[in-house]
């Protein structure tokens, strides 16, 4: 599979996107297959701005990033909606 690695797609990486979402709050890490930490958890609130800045970090990551998080009432809504 593309460049000798087992958990790529094409031969990219694949970014795994956590999200933990809370009101006006969410705690985000990225992984790759195998544990391999590439952004450690940081905090993130719901404003424009520091959304504004999660899309630009996670669109800045090489290969496909998937995006996974909980749907929380509507707290989730913001992030949703930047992603």
């Amino acid at each position: 599979m593309g460049s000798g690695c087992k958990f790529c797609i094409g031969g990219m990486n694949v970014n795994c996107v956590g999200i933990d979402v809370s009101k006006g709050k969410s705690m985000i890490a990225v992984m790759r297959p195998l544990g391999e930490l590439v952004i450690p958890p940081f905090e993130v609130g719901h404003t424009g701005i520091e959304l504004c800045e999660l899309s630009s970090r996670l669109r800045e990551l090489g290969g496909e990033t998937r995006v996974v998080m909980e749907a929380t009432g509507n707290y989730h809504l913001p992030v949703a909606s930047f992603l």
